[in-house]
């Protein structure tokens, strides 16, 4: 079973790598890897931000069209 990843546990790991390279205790043996899996929870972070706030939106536009009607 596949956990489907959110926008929190992406936020925390991505902490969580900053931690380790600014703590200096990546290896160089897995820095890119780290670096990586660092860009992708950077997009889908982004990603989700961008979703959001069209979601956001739309349901503001919806409610105000409503309001319209009334």
């Amino acid at each position: 079973m596949t956990a489907t990843l959110t926008y929190e546990a992406a936020y925390e790991e991505l902490k969580e790598i900053a931690a380790d390279i600014e703590a200096e205790t990546v290896s160089v043996d897995v820095l890119a890897e780290k670096l990586k899996r660092a860009s992708f929870l950077l997009e889908f972070c982004k990603s989700k931000l961008k979703s959001t706030e069209q979601e956001v939106s739309n349901i503001i536009q919806q409610m105000k069209q409503e309001e319209e009607k009334d």
